[in-house]
């Protein structure tokens, strides 16, 4: 038996925004949802209008997957993630445990299957241009969610 589906249950349980007032909780399930469909939809921007050749199905799965290490870690505030090279270099080690960990959790071949769906690069994948291309599409979605709920708390009245 594996736990690892049980484990990403548990991203219904960790919320976002804790420094912040919110009109409306926000979880890492309902967030990585979000994510997902907008990186579906620039990657398939990038396909339809700027020629690219991506995998739009992939990069959603990818975005789909790319909170989990917070079941584990928490929703670290950014101020704090990213507020010394030592802060970020330790929160990004207590993430590759985490999912690591969370891998343990497979029969070791489908823990191949999910490892680069959650950031954990094989040798052979290692400096794959589409691959870091899929990645950079993830980051790019999750920083425009992040706005899509600003724009939602301040048309709520929280400024």
């Amino acid at each position: 038996m594996s736990s690892f589906f049980a484990f990403l249950k548990r991203m219904r349980f960790i919320n976002r925004w804790s420094l912040m007032r919110n009109t409306e909780t926000e979880n890492i399930q309902e967030h990585s949802l979000e994510v997902a469909m907008v990186a579906h939809n620039l990657a398939a921007l990038k396909n339809e209008y700027f020629g690219g050749n991506l995998d739009i199905n992939k990069v959603a799965v990818i975005a789909m997957y790319h909170e989990v290490s917070e079941i584990f870690t928490g929703d670290m505030p950014t101020p704090v993630k990213y507020g010394s090279a030592a802060l970020r270099e330790a929160y990004h080690a207590a993430e590759e445990r985490a999912t690591e960990s969370l891998l343990a959790r497979l029969p070791k071949d489908l823990a191949a299957v999910y490892a680069p769906l959650l950031g954990i690069v094989t040798a052979a994948e290692e400096g794959g241009a589409e691959e870091l291309y899929l990645w950079r599409l993830v980051k790019a979605a999750d920083k425009l969610s992040a706005y899509i709920k600003c724009l939602e708390e301040e048309s709520a009245g929280n400024t």
